[in-house]
């Protein structure tokens, strides 16, 4: 052993050398946080560390050190952890060159659960915990990396995927800015008994495309836009001395200032207006357009949105669906992350999909009222990437005779079929409404949910790992949700099914090698689908039944489920992160085509820099994570 540290005071460590002093610096600004750090932050690090190396098998810190006091950064070489809490880790745990550790322990006093040992010539800096402190109060990048590292890793990755894609950037408006940050701030208004002459002329004078009504009290009565004054005003040939409020629209749907333009533009699409007035205390504060929106952007989700919602017949859905994939990669460019991008996604698929539906449902003479479609996997989770294939079903209500379900069936078909057209390929499985096995009544459903909880055979895992993430998307919804709350109670009161799920679910493992890195096939690539959200998918899944849970959404499970467990916020927020950005890299790789790969989920190590490898190691350490929590609660 050469100048080793068995503490970070030991007489056999030393403090940077002046002449050494300047090459840490060039070293560290590697790596994350100290490429954030101001430089007196980074000298303050590198002048209160001591040198030191391990040889392999040599151990850096052991839970018999009752209070962690020093923090480690790797310079070269690797550290591995093993016993205690790292023997239920498939790999292990794994810190490798460039990686500050133990960081939990480090933060709050206490011991580590595993013993870290050099698992390679190590050579490190040790920073005592008192100067790490310190360092976090005067350093606001050192702390929110130390809070998260996960995090820090994530918003740098988002950068340089920002910076990537801004080139083809269709506009600069982020869809995750508040609507304080963006709003007009003095919006033209008038009162209820305002004549219309009066309220035109504002309108013309002000160069505004709406007025805003308002009451004695200043509360928002309505709102007149220029769309309006066709239909409400000319075309009935009203005269101008008409009070406004008998023509303005309410009631008004309005937001806050604290909502996104991502909830503003939604808004937009759901209703098809072009204006959103901003409200606080129901007063009218500010008032957002689309043009606000999406100035400088050929494809808003608005227009999108309509023209989905307007086409006549379905070969104009054909021709619109490509502008889905369009629109999301220009939302990519924008920094806009997975949450938000499967969320639209899903939505302009949903949208789409409504459309067509209403469209041959009126061909075929049927009232789709009259049954619920439904939507399953990724659709029903609302977490569709670009490349998805169909998943769906169809409910009938009890009273419908074969008769009927056969003229349902013809229709689901003719459904499938057009969908597919529409870039939606056909589920090689067969899950989808246009077979037999999937148009069912709700009592027939009801069987099929109670067979599969009670039997637990290997193709009742598979059918519940799909059809029960189920959504109503279109039709009478309140079939889906009488079938929800029943499937969501009978899951619940069979344990023994929930631990099939759970052992079925633990059949898939994080790729991590033996080390604790991130493990390759033959080709070196991973599947971000099979290898990695799947896991977060089964396991919130999963605790939602547990926990009777209504959310279908991944995101929504984990952040309803870890309160429920007892945890700590930090523990299933990592998972959250985790699932969002290996989401994230799936959206990356189809959005790029896929650049060859067998799958467009297969992603090939070498080509990720060096921030996206190093976040998804962590993404597969927290997948890990989840599934040691997993085994602890249902292997038992």
């Amino acid at each position: 052993m050469v100048n080793s540290i068995a503490t970070p005071h030991s007489s056999s460590a030393g403090s940077p050398s002046a002449s050494l002093l300047g090459n840490l610096r060039i070293e560290l600004a590697r790596f994350a946080p100290f490429s954030q750090m101001a430089a007196r932050d980074v000298d303050f690090f590198l002048t209160h560390t001591t040198l030191g190396y391990f040889a392999p098998g040599e151990v850096l810190v052991d839970p018999e050190q009752k209070a962690v006091d020093t923090l480690f950064f790797i310079r070269q070489g690797a550290v591995r952890g093993e016993h205690g809490v790292a023997s239920h880790a498939s790999g292990g745990i794994h810190y490798d060159t460039g990686d500050l550790f133990p960081i939990s322990a480090a933060m709050a006093g206490r011991a580590v659960t595993a013993t870290y040992r050099a698992s390679a010539d190590t050579f490190v800096l040790a920073l005592p915990t008192q100067a790490m402190h310190e360092l976090a109060r005067a350093s606001s990048a050192f702390a929110s990396f130390l809070q998260g590292r996960v995090l820090s890793f994530l918003e740098l990755s988002a950068r340089a995927v920002q910076a990537a894609y801004a080139s083809q950037a269709l506009s600069e408006q982020s869809l995750e800015k508040r609507l304080d940050d963006i709003m007009v701030r003095t919006p033209l208004q008038c009162t209820v008994g305002t004549e219309l002459r009066t309220a035109l002329q504002e309108v013309s004078a002000r160069r505004v495309g709406s007025i805003l009504i308002t009451g004695a009290d200043g509360a928002l009565q309505g709102i007149l836009t220029r769309h309006d004054i066709l239909d409400r005003v000319a075309l009935p040939g009203l005269s101008l001395a008409t009070p406004i409020e008998q023509v303005m629209v309410h009631p008004v749907m309005s937001l806050s200032p604290h909502h996104t333009a991502q909830d503003a533009a939604l808004l937009m699409s759901r209703h098809g207006v072009r204006h959103v007035p901003i409200t606080e205390n129901g007063r009218p504060v500010g008032i957002v357009s689309e043009r606000d929106l999406f100035a400088l952007q050929r494809l808003s989700l608005r227009g999108v949105s309509n023209a989905i919602r307007t086409a006549t017949d379905v070969k104009s859905l054909e021709h619109l669906a490509p502008d889905i994939r369009r629109f999301a990669h220009t939302l990519l460019a924008q920094g806009v992350q997975a949450r938000q991008l499967t969320a639209l996604i899903s939505h302009l698929n949903d949208l789409l999909t409504e459309r067509l539906l209403g469209l041959l449902a009126r061909e075929h003479g049927l009232d789709l009222n009259r049954v619920c479609w439904l939507a399953l996997g990724s659709e029903g989770r609302s977490e569709q990437t670009i490349a998805t294939d169909q998943d769906n079903a169809l409910i009938l209500p009890d009273d419908a005779d074969e008769s009927e379900r056969g003229q349902w069936l013809a229709f689901a078909k003719a459904a499938n079929l057009a969908l597919a057209q529409c870039g939606f390929p056909l589920c090689e499985g067969g899950i989808m409404a246009g077979n037999a096995a999937c148009c069912l009544t709700l009592s027939t459903w009801r069987a099929r949910f109670e067979q599969w909880v009670l039997q637990g055979a290997p193709q009742d895992l598979l059918d519940a790992s799909i059809y029960f993430d189920f959504r109503g998307l279109a039709g009478n919804l309140a079939l889906a949700q009488t079938l929800r709350d029943e499937v969501n109670a009978r899951g619940r009161e069979v344990p023994r099914f929930l631990k099939q799920l759970a052992l079925n679910a633990l059949t898939r493992s994080a790729p991590l090698g033996w080390m604790g890195g991130v493990s390759g096939d033959a080709d070196g690539s991973i599947d971000l689908k099979l290898q990695g959200t799947a896991i977060f998918v089964d396991a919130a899944r999963l605790y939602a039944l547990a926990q009777a849970c209504p959310a279908t959404g991944t995101r929504e499970r984990l952040m309803a489920i870890g309160p429920t467990l007892g945890l700590q916020a930090a523990e299933y927020e990592s998972w959250v992160v985790g699932f969002e950005f290996l989401q994230l890299l799936r959206l990356r790789r189809q959005l790029d085509g896929a650049k060859g790969a067998a799958s467009p989920n297969r992603v090939t190590l070498d080509e990720l820099n060096d921030i996206d490898r190093r976040i998804l190691r962590e993404s597969l350490r927290a997948a890990r994570a989840l599934q040691q929590r997993m085994r602890l609660d249902y292997e038992r």
